[in-house]
């Protein structure tokens, strides 16, 4: 349901935006050379939206206790307000600081009404000591850290067409998987629809795009992810719900720590934007824009599978070798073409001067 509603409203919000004037121009930090619509993240929050509502209309949310019922609608809530935020950074071209703070504020009123890291579990620790309480400072801060952080991780991803999407629905699925097998209903629901979601406004947004989803449907996929992790345990977040998304998107939460520290190394504020990230190296070494977002596309279903082995789901180790045999495939077809592309390019400098001379 989910993608299928988003893959309708795209063509709708895109007329929308352009009668309105709505458009991103180009520049020399950015990858597109025509103005682009990007407020395709619209049409993103209204499939998710109305898939958990008809959801909730045919009976669905009666398979959760009460408690869970509502973190659903406050995870709901809170990805709306960090979309806002976005939303008006796509239109008014917001100061970093002040979209920080937004965020972090909207993560302390989410804290504040359940949605939070309550525990941890360390099992290492032996039975009856392994599940450590955190005190309510720390939780706050830890919930804050969550979700902020991963919502920033895949907004600093999307820069190239569909990687975002394309990331957010690869870790979407797996957190299905991942949360069905552990018999977390809540937060299967909500990775259903947002994955739905991604793979729908993939339709109109993989290369060449036709639409972008700007920075709101960047922070409503972020905050959405984060959050699915903490609805999951009745406990708090125990280590394997800790664990999994953080494998899920490690590699754009590496990325986004080695932008920053990049930047804090070269004396310029963390927020500056520049062309350092991993998207941005690979199309320098000479892959397409096509290939560069497959590539991420690949280790990151291969890190989902890894997730799904911690998680103990179903067939984990089958799909593990299907991820693994995947992800050798790509890598190896991608360096010989990588290098049968190198040597046409050397091929033709050195035809260049024979043919100046004549």
């Amino acid at each position: 349901m989910a993608a299928t509603f988003t893959a309708f409203f795209v063509p709708s919000v895109k007329s929308f935006c352009l009668r309105l004037g709505l458009i991103d121009s180009p520049n020399n930090r950015k990858q597109h050379r025509s103005p682009m619509v990007r407020l395709g993240g619209v049409a993103i929050v209204f499939g998710f939206c109305i898939a958990l509502t008809i959801t909730w209309l045919i009976g669905g949310f009666g398979l959760l206790p009460p408690q869970k019922d509502q973190l659903i609608w406050t995870t709901l809530a809170g990805g709306l307000c960090f979309f806002l935020i976005g939303l008006a950074d796509d239109l008014f071209a917001l100061p970093p600081l002040p979209r920080l703070a937004g965020q972090i504020s909207v993560a302390i009123a989410i804290w504040s009404q359940g949605l939070r890291i309550g525990a941890i579990e360390i099992p290492w620790l032996g039975e009856g000591t392994s599940l450590m309480v955190l005190p309510t400072g720390l939780s706050l801060i830890s919930t804050v850290i969550w979700l902020v952080g991963i919502t920033n991780a895949i907004n600093w991803l999307d820069g190239l067409d569909g990687l975002a999407a394309g990331v957010a629905g690869i870790a979407a699925i797996g957190l299905i998987s991942v949360s069905f097998s552990l018999h977390q209903v809540a937060a299967g629901f909500l990775a259903a629809a947002l994955a739905g979601c991604c793979l729908g406004f993939l339709r109109h947004n993989f290369n060449p795009a036709r639409i972008f989803m700007g920075d709101g449907g960047s922070y409503f996929l972020g905050f959405a992810l984060a959050s699915i992790s903490i609805v999951g345990p009745a406990k708090g977040l125990t280590s394997v719900s800790l664990l999994l998304p953080l494998l899920i998107l490690s590699l754009p939460l590496a990325d986004m720590s080695a932008v920053i520290m990049s930047r804090l190394r070269e004396g310029r504020s963390p927020f500056h934007p520049d062309r350092s990230h991993l998207h941005h190296r690979l199309l320098r070494a000479g892959f397409s824009h096509r290939k560069t977002v497959l590539l991420i596309y690949v280790f990151t279903q291969w890190l989902a599978a890894l997730a799904l082995v911690f998680a103990n789901a179903e067939m984990r180790f089958l799909w593990l070798a299907i991820a693994t045999a995947i992800l050798i495939t790509a890598l190896l077809v991608s360096r010989k073409e990588l290098l049968q592309e190198k040597k046409l390019n050397q091929a033709n400098k050195a035809r260049l001067p024979s043919i100046k001379s004549k």
